[in-house]
Formats: C-alpha cells, structure tokens, sequence
C-alpha cells in the first residue's frame, strides 16, 4: 500500500487514482451531521471556527468513548448523509466515509481536487489501532459526535473518487 501524508500534496492527489489502497499518517477531524451543522451555522454568523478548515481532512466517523486509555471504534458513517454541507467546504483535502456520494459532491470534489476516501465499514475496533493520539476539539455536548482531532498511522483507506472524477460506485451510479 502507498503511504500517504496528511494533508495530501496536490501532486500526490494527482497521481492518486479510484481503487487505490493507501495507508494515511497524519492529522484529520472526526464530524457527523450534528458537527457539520453547527459549523455551517457558525459560518452563516459570520462566527470564528473552532477548527481551521483549510486543506483539512474530515473523516465521518463518532468515536466510541476512551478505554483503557485508548480510543473507542471508529468505524466509518455513511457519508451521502453529509452532502448537503458539502457546499460549503470547498477549500478541505479530502472526506472518509463510506458508500457513494450524490453527483453534485462528486463534481464539486472534482472541481475542487478534494478526494474521498472509503474506509471499511465493520472493522471499527481495528481501525482505533491506527489512532495515535485523540482531542476533543469543539462541541463537547455532542459526545461521540463532537469534533475531535486525531493523529493516525498508517490508516488504511481506497481512494472512493480520484481528482479527474473518477468513482468506484460504477454499479450504484447506473
């Protein structure tokens, strides 16, 4: 498997096509729904964000709680359930969820070099191995959906929509 930086380099991101198997090492935010709303909201306040959004990396997953000092699951949500804030992160490096996206995401990724990223779903427990280190950054009353930062190694995920439009949902596209 190719090993990956985050945030993903334009030139990698370029090379990087559909189907690809890349392991990520990096930095990148947990949010669900209930954080993406509160962020859309807070930017139509014209409020300061508690996270810089800027060639970020948002994988949509709700960290099960800490045991034993280590990270819950983190298995990954389905991520059409996020489109409709898509819009309004245009300048983020890349998504991990699971499952295809509407057409709308996948040319605004296209547009926008935004990759998205499929994690397995069902492997959860094994997926918190990769998690170095986790912090809660914002919306603490939202528990497992809160925003958290978490630094990972070698994070197993397929390139699901590649720079030049590419997918690997041919089947659930038809």
């Amino acid at each position: 498997m190719k090993q990956v930086i985050l945030p993903i380099s334009e030139a990698i991101k370029k090379e990087l096509k559909a189907y690809d198997y890349i392991h990520l090492t990096g930095k990148l935010y947990t949010m669900r729904d209930a954080a993406h709303n509160r962020l859309i909201q807070m930017m139509k306040n014209k409020q300061a964000l508690p996270i810089d959004l800027e060639n970020a990396c948002i994988y949509y997953t709700g960290p099960t709680p800490k045991k034993e000092g280590r990270i819950g699951s983190i298995g990954p949500t389905t991520a059409y359930r996020m489109d409709a804030y898509m819009p309004y992160l245009t300048n983020i490096n890349c998504t991990i969820g699971k499952g295809p996206r509407n057409k709308q995401v996948q040319n605004m990724a296209k547009e926008n070099h935004i990759l998205y990223l499929n994690a397995i779903g069902g492997i959860g427990a094994k997926l918190s191995l990769c998690v170095e280190s986790m912090e809660l950054i914002a919306f603490p009353d939202l528990g497992p959906e809160a925003i958290y930062e978490l630094w990972v190694k070698d994070f197993p995920v397929i390139v699901a929509y590649d720079c030049e439009g590419n997918s690997i949902f041919k089947e659930e596209e038809k």
